[in-house]
């Protein structure tokens, strides 16, 4: 199939994404988008909640497998947007809308590419494609679902907007609730315990900390004590209990545990993870899928951001049209050309790697 048709086919479906809302946990009408494009042009597709995935016409068990995945749930509108989120419209060379940028302009690229190769004889690995859901929230019915039901993968390609530059790593997540306890008692007199400057002295921990290990990929570990609560709505109450939340962006140097452990020694709050499962994810330099973009000119750098990535347990590489920076902005936008330089860069990554010819 050409390139051109290709591009026309994924901006006509891109426009049909961004006019549909699909907001995490309600992309049940996307998902049907998805499915009806495949089924349009014979190729079986596969379903489970929200999720998409098809297999290369000529699907070998006998071969290796790559993953190509993005997601098509969307956050919810930035209240600043001037323009309708859900009206897709073209302007200066760019199609606004809701979820255009991300990542639906990295999906229909990668969709794209998939019809490229599906009637292929001449691979050297399997192509799944995977629409998946959730990934806003980081949900159990996005990608993670749907794993056990694939072939084992032995690396992906995971869109989003990366200006089709190569994330060769991104960084794991980790989000502590803390807990501080003290004894209430009346302000006005030298009663009590409280637990808000207990807090404090553990929060000022959290602010100057440096874990030692620096990535070469991804820098240091950062953390960023982003909420806190006494729930205490008297004046003149010491509180008792102080709650407080905190980010920690982990690195290829660190697993999720150690983090923990280290911070248990040196803080007197109570903390608990709420999910061990946003891992930092990686691939190796040397990599030929990474070889590949570095021959068509892209550069390499380690993405400060989470995506499905982390929950993939294989080499992936993070790639695609669009910018990072338009994540979640009003008025949200993907350049038309960025598609087009999407669908070629897949295309020419897969080539290199896959083709016997």
């Amino acid at each position: 199939m050409e390139h051109t048709t290709l591009y026309h086919d994924a901006v006509t479906l891109l426009k049909q994404l961004v006019s549909t809302p699909s907001f995490s946990k309600e992309e049940d009408k996307t998902a049907d988008i998805i499915t009806q494009f495949f089924s349009g042009r014979n190729i079986p597709v596969n379903r489970s909640l929200n999720n998409v995935w098809c297999v290369n016409k000529h699907f070998d068990a006998s071969k290796p497998t790559m993953l190509l995945n993005s997601h098509h749930d969307t956050v919810r509108p930035n209240p600043q947007y001037s323009k309708d989120p859900f009206s897709p419209l073209e302007e200066d060379g760019k199609l606004y809308g809701l979820g255009s940028n991300d990542a639906g302009g990295c999906l229909v690229s990668l969709m794209a590419a998939f019809l490229f190769f599906y009637e292929r004889t001449d691979l050297k690995y399997n192509i799944i494609l995977a629409a998946t859901a959730e990934e806003e929230i980081s949900g159990k019915n996005g990608i993670e679902s749907i794993l056990p039901a694939l072939p084992a993968i032995d690396f992906a390609i995971v869109g989003e907007p990366t200006l089709t530059n190569l994330a060769i790593a991104e960084k794991g997540l980790l989000v502590l609730d803390c807990l501080a306890t003290g004894k209430a008692g009346h302000a006005a007199r030298e009663e009590g315990e409280n637990a808000l400057y207990k807090a404090m002295k553990d929060i000022e921990w959290f602010r100057t900390w440096r874990f030692p290990k620096i990535s070469d990929s991804l820098g240091p570990v950062k953390m960023s004590v982003t909420s806190i609560n006494t729930e205490n709505k008297a004046h003149n109450i010491v509180p008792a209990v102080c709650s407080f939340i905190v980010d920690v962006r982990v690195t290829d140097e660190y697993t999720h545990e150690e983090i923990l452990e280290t911070i248990k020694q040196h803080v007197s709050c109570d903390v608990q993870p709420r999910s061990m499962r946003l891992r930092s994810s990686s691939i190796r330099l040397d990599h030929p899928l990474v070889q590949a973009g570095i021959r068509l000119g892209k550069k390499t750098y380690g993405s400060p951001t989470t995506s499905d990535a982390a929950l993939i347990n294989a080499a992936v590489l993070k790639c695609g049209p669009g910018d990072s920076a338009r994540s979640h902005t009003a008025d949200e936008f993907i350049f038309l050309d960025e598609i087009k330089e999407g669908i070629s860069t897949y295309v020419a990554l897969i080539k290199q790697v896959s083709s016997n010819s």
